[in-house]
């Protein structure tokens, strides 16, 4: 079942995060990071330490703000939540997520030259 699992493509962990922050409010790193597993059906790992340095450059970027809270556990955690340029930035992200997944689909359905 391992080897079924893939790393996340360069450059969509951010679209991913911020689409997650934008639909599900404000949540914790580990809770972004299995539910985002948990929507690919365990298709996709997230390494902790990619997820929280992918958290740490949309803060840095002032697209997810974030504050002290307790978690379901009861214990401190930081929890997450999107801010309006980042609503704004995932507009422009997705856009050019459909714009390039239409691209590849379209090369993918090249028939070969025989």
């Amino acid at each position: 079942m391992a080897a079924d699992k893939s790393e996340v493509l360069q450059g969509t962990l951010d679209l991913m995060i911020l689409k997650t922050l934008q639909a599900l409010g404000p949540l914790h790193g580990f809770g972004i990071a299995r539910r985002i597993e948990q929507l690919s059906e365990d298709v996709l790992t997230l390494n902790e330490g990619t997820v929280y340095t992918s958290l740490l450059r949309l803060q840095q970027k002032s697209w997810i703000a974030s504050e002290w809270g307790v978690s379901e556990n009861n214990r401190r955690a930081r929890f997450y939540s999107i801010t309006q340029r980042g609503l704004n930035q995932l507009a422009v992200e997705t856009e050019n997520w459909e714009r390039i997944a239409a691209v590849i689909g379209r090369v993918l359905a090249l028939e070969a030259k025989a």
